[in-house]
């Protein structure tokens, strides 16, 4: 009988790569970790794990039974929600991750809602990168996540969670007052200096790929994830941005926002199979009415 702790680890190295990370993830050594994985792959009869270099990697075996992995889990996360809805009321802690803008705009409603519709919910809300909520959300660091991808620069699904649309929103080009975008505006910022998020996030991948869509990379001066703040600079003439629609929700005195052909799509994400989980039910509905 294979453990499924040891699935668990061997499911996360397939998705973070590393021992070390695993390790710090489940908040183990990786001695600890090498050694579950070690005793998964006597209770396989098979090899799961080759050295390739100084790292492991996942043999063929081992790939197909973290795929088989993920359905076990999911149904194990089907089994808990089902329990759950059995017991009476909705109660229990429910944390929830969300990128700065949710955090600002569609959250605040939301948390009101659910507090007064369940008040034995403990909500916990931590604000992240949406590159970060799929490993936090296979970890258990979160139950809820608002996630979003751009349509010019889609993510993958994740065969570990489950997700449901909740907003689709325009991105704008803000520039200053007296820029001239003219027919194409996206081109006529060819030469102006632009304010993009950190590399490595979503944001800062869109603005890559929108410029390169109209035949040049952004010269970027500034690196700014907050939206308020890239308004602030953008304001004060320091370049061009891209912002979605969430992020321009309060106007901005000496800014122009230019509605492009590009989309921002927000999910709510948590854990495969937990749908039906009473208070991850509630969450999804409270966001919706937010939305609405």
């Amino acid at each position: 009988m294979l453990d499924v702790r040891r699935l668990r680890l061997l499911r996360d190295l397939a998705h973070l790569g590393t021992i070390a990370a695993v390790a710090q993830a489940h908040a183990y050594t990786p001695s600890a970790v090498s050694q579950q994985l070690a005793a998964l792959q006597r209770e396989a009869g098979v090899p799961l794990l080759e050295h390739t270099g100084r790292r492991v990697t996942l043999t063929a075996a081992g790939t197909e039974l973290v795929r088989h992995t993920e359905s076990i889990l999911a149904t194990l996360e089907a089994a808990s929600a089902t329990l759950s809805a059995a017991r009476e009321g909705v109660s229990g802690t429910v944390r929830i991750g969300a990128f700065p803008t949710a955090v600002r705009t569609l959250l605040p409603t939301a948390l009101v809602s659910l507090a007064r519709d369940h008040p034995a919910l403990d909500l916990m809300v931590s604000e992240l990168d949406p590159v970060e909520m799929p490993d936090a959300l296979r970890d258990g660091r979160l139950d809820v996540a608002l996630v979003h991808d751009y349509d010019i620069a889609p993510v993958a699904p994740d065969p570990g969670l489950d997700s449901v649309p909740l907003l689709d929103e325009t991105v704008f080009l803000a520039v200053p007052s007296s820029f001239e975008t003219g027919p194409a505006p996206v081109a006529s910022a060819r030469e102006a200096a632009w304010v993009a998020g950190t590399p490595g996030t979503l944001c800062h991948t869109m603005a890559t790929r929108v410029c390169e869509a109209h035949g040049f990379t952004p010269r970027v001066r500034h690196h700014v994830d907050d939206f308020t703040a890239v308004l602030a600079l953008v304001a004060a003439g320091q370049g061009v941005a891209l912002v979605p629609q969430l992020g321009a929700a309060q106007p901005f005195a000496g800014v122009r926002l230019v509605p492009l052909d590009v989309c921002r799509r927000t999910a709510i994400a948590y854990r495969r199979g937990g749908g039906g989980h009473p208070a991850i039910a509630a969450c999804v509905a409270a966001l919706r009415e937010a939305v609405d």
